[in-house]
């Protein structure tokens, strides 16, 4: 488990800062298969994970809709046959705030 993953998301108002470019440097070492994507000036943490079957990947996908329920912070999911991409950003302030950074690394441990 990542030191990253066992941190606690705090509430994000729409004037919470943005992560800095140290702060990125910092939470990507826990996170390394993230790819940071830029969409339309909005920083997002991407990354596809790979599964079996569709069953797998649906079952991947509801844990993690409850990570997300129970931190109140909802990532975009996109489920395929054998794939799940999971997007995390902070909508409120249109990127990337350090909940998001906790919330891939919990995606990470739901992946194991």
């Amino acid at each position: 488990m990542s030191q990253l993953s066992e941190q606690q998301c705090e509430a994000c108002s729409i004037d919470a800062p943005k992560v800095t470019e140290d702060e990125i440097e910092q939470y990507k070492a826990d996170i390394p298969e993230w790819q940071i994507v830029d969409r339309d000036g909005i920083m997002q943490l991407e990354r596809t994970f790979k599964f079996r079957d569709f069953q797998q990947a649906l079952d991947f996908t509801q844990r993690v809709g409850e990570i997300a329920e129970q931190a109140d912070h909802h990532p975009a999911i996109l489920t395929e046959y054998g794939k799940v991409t999971v997007t995390w950003w902070s909508h409120k302030i249109k990127g990337l705030h350090r909940n998001d950074f906790i919330l891939a690394a919990r995606t990470d441990e739901v992946a194991k």
